[in-house]
């Protein structure tokens, strides 16, 4: 009798067809042996094959790919039992039958593929056996059933049409970017490379995992037999044993030639992680920014192999850390964007410290400029000097990026690492600067304005966030962003006005008719010296603070020697850079000085920074500014830090009281000066303008009404402050002046002051309007005087009576001036008459409306005695405030008071 096929197991690595079947042994030393086992007494449909081109492609056989499916689920990786009952003695081939399952319970395959009608019994060439009758049975009963391919209706309908091919990778990727698609691995090219059929679509693509890199087959260029590199064996048995013929998902996320760049997922989990962390791969930066689910965790995988010197990184030593890095985390608020690359941030205890972005690569100049042939004798011209911030193309679109997103702002920082000094190049601080949750640099790259450094594959200098900067990068370039797009690159041609006499001269007298003009701060040099970047007139320019004296601050020389600075000069400096820095300003130009500097008022916020450094105590009132409109509000301001004797009025000394000094400084000076008398202000006091100021004063206002008659002021457009110099109308004929405000009593309730006429009024919002540039800049025409050697009483109804004699006798009249004395900014003046010669002071005094203030310099004794005589006068007449007797006798005993 013939002896009985022995029974042997295997597990099933594939399924090629219905009828033919894959197994392998157990691995010993590397991946284990294979045999390919044909099932014998049936004949399977036939699958369709790739051809060199679409018409010698072979389509699937009816119940083809349905019959292979059935067998694939129930055997791929499961343990089996098979018999090989013959081979084919020319092609070696053998046949059998296999069983899966349970000893006793185990199920013959063939049998189940008969049942389902997805096969044919082979009627001839076969031995008539219980087996093969146990077949032919069982397909009767198929039959009968109309099951399978013994069903009616159409068999093309069980014909698939499959996509051997994509004709555009880069395409497909793009539609279906970041979707999960069911597949079928089919075929493992390497650990990392595999051939894919997704479903339903029955679309074979070449799937090549994101973000890993494995050992591969090497192709001799003679095209001999490829050589393995090291463990690429093991790593292909590693995927094929988890992969081959498994339903997986396939996570699209890009493209590299006709491959799809993607993550294959499997219920066990995802396959790249496993490689990684079994040592049979290494991440690789070109692709890792593609990857959608888990790149953090790819990262964590590879740490723990090399960790634990797993297979690839056997050996591997970590590299050490150039510099300990202390206080890795913290937080601070951004004073300056140095360029694209590196920010300066303020520490809670007020050190900075300037921190480089991480694995951050800001624009880079593509060339150096050429000079050019300047003639036929060969000569060039110097090139221009480079300036990076404008010259190199997206370097300021990324500094403004920065700029505006974080000056100012407070920030959290990780320290990724420090590169040591090399060479010429100091030691670098580079970190993970987030705000809001946001990274920074990822921001930045994503907009096109940065590009991600590529470092060495061993290189563990790098930011914490590295993955996320290059799938930041990614789609920049997708997207054609900044540095990345096709069309040509910004260009900013910048005038530099600094230290250019010529160049200033020119831009001047636009940026005097402007008004106040938007610019931003690029560099402090000083508490009152900044530079200036203006867009709108796109000139860059040094700016000095008017009406000011400010410390200068310590500095070096081009020798590199050392200028210490004034007293509180570092604070001013410091003060300033706080305030000012790469924020954004407002400037009004009112002059430059013999180097072509500007000089001017900034406003940070609205608010004058000439103000501010004064009521700091930093800066002192320049005489220059009692020409603006800002004298009196610098002279306010500066009285509070004098009289604490903060910063720099440490050592301040109040001067005496005038009334307690005498002067002798010779002869009485007189400069008579002619003037006209605008407004009475007081009993002593008066506002005048110069008689030659007239005529000019009223072309100057005339053109300003009717500019603002042609292009009226809409209702509550204007908003002002105090401080501001506007147009007003008096209340009684509706004409438009000129006019500071003094107080804001309510939403719509102002104080003015008209500046020409020394009128002051209550009005309304409604009769104000903003005032053009062309008339700031035109000083103001009435200045208040005080007559000198008079003093008014306190009795109410005399000092009405004084008021109005002394309207009535200068009031809108050309009278002649002549200053005797100064209080602080206040000048005292005596005031005659050009009719007949008349002192009004004096007749005043001989009226009986005012009394005598006595002075004790000797130049002035002579008049005083003068006065004193005329008030002698009116006490001997009784008249006025003497008409009850001598009025200076208030402070008798016989009233209840005594002098001490």
């Amino acid at each position: 009798m013939a002896q009985a096929p022995t029974r042997m197991t295997a597990t099933v690595k594939q399924v090629l067809s219905a009828d033919s079947i894959v197994l392998r042994g157990q691995p010993k030393g590397g991946p284990p042996p294979e045999r390919n086992l044909g099932l014998s007494g049936i004949v399977a449909p036939r699958l369709g094959r790739r051809g060199d081109s679409a018409s010698e492609s072979k389509k699937d056989e009816p119940f083809a790919f349905e019959a292979r499916e059935f067998v694939r689920k129930m055997l791929v990786g499961k343990q089996v039992t098979f018999v090989v009952e013959y081979k084919v003695p020319k092609t070696s081939r053998e046949y059998g039958t296999i069983w899966v399952g349970k000893e006793g319970d185990a199920v013959n395959v063939k049998e189940e593929l008969v049942k389902e009608g997805l096969v044919e019994v082979r009627r001839t060439g076969m031995k008539a056996n219980e087996e093969q009758s146990q077949l032919v049975m069982l397909e009767e009963s198929a039959k009968a059933a109309g099951k399978g391919k013994w069903a009616e209706g159409s068999k093309e309908e069980h014909v698939r049409d499959v996509k051997w091919s994509l004709e555009n990778a880069r395409q497909f990727a793009d539609r279906n970017q970041g979707k999960e698609i069911d597949g079928i691995v089919e075929f493992v090219r390497d650990a990392c490379t595999m051939r894919v059929l997704l479903l339903p679509s029955h679309q074979y693509v070449t799937v090549m995992l994101s973000g890993v890199k494995t050992p591969t087959f090497k192709t001799p260029a003679d095209g001999g037999s490829p050589t393995a590199e090291p463990f690429a064996e093991e790593a292909k048995y590693f995927t094929e044993s988890r992969l081959l013929q498994r339903n997986v998902k396939v996570v699209i996320e890009g493209a590299s030639n006709q491959n799809v760049l993607g993550t294959i997922l499997h219920p066990a989990g995802n396959i790249s992680e496993f490689l990684l962390r079994e040592g049979y791969g290494h991440c690789v930066d070109w692709s890792i920014s593609v990857v959608t689910q888990g790149r953090e965790k790819l990262r964590l995988a590879e740490k723990f192999a090399k960790e634990k010197q797993l297979r690839l990184w056997k050996g591997f030593k970590p590299p050490k850390e150039a510099i300990t890095i202390t206080d890795r985390e913290f937080t601070g608020k951004v004073v300056e964007v140095v360029n694209a690359d590196a920010v300066v941030v303020k520490l809670a205890d007020g050190r900075t410290k300037k921190l480089f972005l991480s694995s951050l690569r800001g624009p880079r100049s593509v060339g150096t400029s050429k000079e050019e042939d300047a003639g036929d004798e060969g000569t060039s011209e110097r090139p221009t000097r480079i300036r990076p911030l404008y010259d190199i193309p997206y370097m300021f679109e990324a500094r403004e990026f920065l700029r505006k997103k974080l000056i100012g702002k407070k920030v959290q920082v990780f320290i990724d690492y420090i590169k040591p000094a090399e060479n010429s190049f100091p030691e670098k601080t580079c970190a993970t600067v987030t705000i809001g949750g946001i990274n920074v640099a990822e921001a930045l790259i994503s907009k096109g304005f940065a590009t991600v450094i590529r470092h060495r594959q061993d290189d563990n200098q790098r930011s914490s966030k590295y993955d996320d900067l290059l799938a930041a990068e990614s789609r920049a370039l997708k997207n054609g962003r900044g540095l990345h797009a096709k069309k040509e690159a910004p260009i900013h041609r910048v005038a530099d006005l600094s230290g250019d006499l010529g160049k200033a001269r020119q831009f001047l007298p636009f940026l005097q008719r402007a008004g106040r003009s938007h610019g931003i701060v690029e560099f402090v040099a000083s508490g009152s010296r900044l530079r200036i970047y203006l867009p709108k007139d796109t000139c860059l320019a040094t700016f000095l603070l008017a009406g000011i004296s400010c410390p200068k601050a310590s500095q070096v020389t081009r020798g590199g020697q050392q200028v210490p600075s004034e007293p509180y000069g570092d604070e001013a400096l410091a003060f300033t850079k706080g305030l000012c820095l790469q924020q954004e300003v407002e400037v009004e130009v009112d002059g430059m000085d013999r180097v072509g500097n500007f000089i001017g008022w900034l406003f940070v916020d609205g608010k004058n920074h000439s103000l501010s450094l004064v009521e700091e105590g930093l800066a002192s009132v320049h005489f220059s500014a009692d020409k603006s409109k800002y004298g009196t509000m610098l002279h306010n301001a500066e009285a509070g830090p004098k009289s604490r004797k903060e910063k720099i009025w440490a050592d301040y000394e109040e001067p005496k009281a005038q009334e307690d000094t005498v002067v002798d400084d010779g002869e009485r000076k007189v400069a008579l000066s002619e003037v006209v008398v605008t407004e009475v202000s007081g009993p002593t006091s008066f506002w005048a303008q110069s008689v030659e100021t007239g005529p000019k004063l009223e072309e100057l206002l005339e053109k300003m009404r009717e500019e603002l008659a042609a292009d009226p002021p809409l209702p509550g457009a204007f908003k002002p402050r105090k401080g501001d110099l506007c147009a007003a109308q008096f209340s009684d004929d509706q004409l438009w002046y000129r006019a500071v405000v003094e107080k804001v009593s309510g939403s719509n309730q102002i104080h003015i002051l008209y500046i020409d006429f020394g009128n002051r009024e209550e009005t309304s919002l409604s009769k104000l309007a903003p005032l053009s540039s062309t008339y700031t800049s035109f000083p103001a025409q009435a200045k208040e005087y005080f007559l000198a050697f008079v003093a008014a009483t306190s009795d109410e109804e005399w000092v009405s009576e004084a008021t109005s004699a002394l309207q009535t006798s200068v009031l809108n009249s050309n009278v002649k001036i002549n200053v005797e004395y100064k209080v602080g900014a206040q000048e005292f003046v005596t005031v005659t008459n050009t009719e007949d010669e008349t002192d009004v002071g004096k007749a005043l005094v001989a009226g009986g409306l005012l009394q005598v203030e006595k002075r004790k310099e000797r130049r002035l004794a002579k008049l005083v005695d003068e006065y004193l005589d005329a008030q002698l006068s009116a006490k001997t007449a009784r008249k006025n405030v003497w008409q009850y007797g001598d009025i200076s006798a208030d402070a008798a005993t016989e009233f209840g008071y005594s002098k001490k």
